[in-house]
């Protein structure tokens, strides 16, 4: 009775709870050592999955985020454009305002005697080279023959290439294939002159505010600045004081030292121009001369005002020596002038300048190509008093503190 009395108590206890002393039941509890380790690596793998997919969807969100940056840079160009364009202007023309006010000038007076003088100078300007590309368009029928004649020369070379090229590569059975003929209506001239229209009348639209925004920047400035450093925390102010501080010495700088390096580049264009014989030398060394402040693209913008202008007038040599001369000028500035004036305070990654014109003269054309390293400059000096942009700083260019 003593043995089996146990048993009888295990049995009672069965019956009273069966889900307990199942099979299943005792299974479970003999492999819950072993199961624990799978659970676990289970649980791992599932949260590494949700990571991965959380890192997924935030770059696709950055992605999709640049994607549509993009989209309203291109769709804003003109406002955008118009808008850096005042800056620039304002940057300009700030010295001359507080010199105005060292004088016991309002500010307000000061700004609109300096925009009045902008205003002046760009209209002089532009009445001056207008005339003078009104001549250079009247004087070119001139050279028509001439120009004819060498385009002529260039002509039947390529066409004596193509033949021989067409004799050698043709099949000598087969015969002789009937080229299609597309006829093409003529635009004429309504209709290109409909075309530009509203192209033209938005140019003028932008340009007619230039003025008055620039007018505004500099009356605001303090105003503007204070507000603009009040936007950060209060712990962020200073450096962010600092940041427009450098950001607006770099933009002065800058615009100081290419209006400087373009007017030697124009002088000495000129020059070059004027003692080969080229035709309207004061003009295309004004054009050559600052489009050559251009980097990397600028050599060969250059050459197109005196190459065009000299076909048929000078002869192998004087092209020589026009190639010679805008090539070592641009080389010169670019070497020399340009680190010594401008590259003060910067000093941007050849590569990232050169991505930058591509990207900026893709989305907003030639302008592009002029604002494209100021805006480089920017966000160079932006990424260094940014903590976790410094990398991308240092990529887009070696400052010149940190050189030191």
């Amino acid at each position: 009775m003593s043995i089996n009395q146990p048993v009888a108590a295990t049995l009672e206890a069965e019956e009273l709870n069966p889900r307990e002393f199942s099979p299943s039941n005792r299974e479970l509890k003999h492999t819950s050592g072993e199961q624990e380790l799978p659970s676990t690596t289970a649980v791992i793998e599932e949260a590494e999955i949700l990571h991965a997919s959380i890192r997924a969807g935030s770059i696709a969100q950055i992605v999709m985020a640049g994607i549509a940056v993009i989209g309203l840079l291109y769709l804003l160009k003109l406002v955008m454009v118009t808008t850096l364009v005042a800056v620039l202007l304002a940057f300009v023309l700030e010295p001359l305002v507080g010199w105005f006010g060292r004088i016991r000038f309002p500010r307000p007076i000061g700004a609109l005697v300096a925009v009045t003088l902008l205003v002046c100078l760009a209209g002089n300007l532009t009445f001056f080279f207008y005339n003078r590309a009104v001549g250079f368009a009247i004087q070119l029928p001139r050279y028509s023959e001439k120009i004819r004649d060498s385009l002529a020369n260039f002509r039947a070379q390529t066409t004596k290439i193509e033949e021989s090229t067409r004799s050698v590569l043709a099949s000598p059975k087969a015969g002789k294939q009937p080229l299609p003929v597309e006829v093409q209506e003529a635009p004429g001239l309504s209709r290109v002159i409909s075309a530009g229209t509203g192209t033209l009348a938005e140019v003028v639209l932008a340009i007619s505010f230039i003025p008055f925004l620039v007018y505004f920047m500099l009356t605001w400035k303090d105003h503007m600045l204070s507000a603009t450093v009040r936007l950060f925390p209060r712990e962020h102010r200073l450096v962010a004081h600092r940041t427009v501080g450098r950001i607006s010495a770099m933009i002065r700088s800058f615009i100081v030292g290419n209006l400087l390096i373009g007017l030697i580049a124009a002088g000495v264009s000129t020059v070059v121009f004027w003692s080969l014989g080229i035709p309207y030398f004061y003009f295309l060394g004004v054009i050559s001369g600052f489009v050559s402040l251009i980097p990397y693209l600028g050599v060969f913008l250059a050459l197109l005002p005196p190459l065009a202008a000299g076909i048929g007038i000078v002869d192998k040599t004087r092209v020589g020596m026009i190639l010679l001369s805008v090539i070592g000028l641009h080389v010169f500035i670019m070497n020399v002038l340009y680190p010594k004036i401008v590259g003060k305070r910067l000093r941007l990654n050849p590569l990232v300048v050169t991505l930058s014109l591509f990207f900026w003269a893709w989305i907003w054309g030639a302008m592009g190509l002029i604002l494209a390293v100021p805006l480089v400059g920017a966000t160079k000096i932006i990424c260094d008093y940014v903590d976790s942009l410094r990398g991308l700083g240092d990529w887009l260019g070696v400052s010149a503190e940190r050189e030191r």
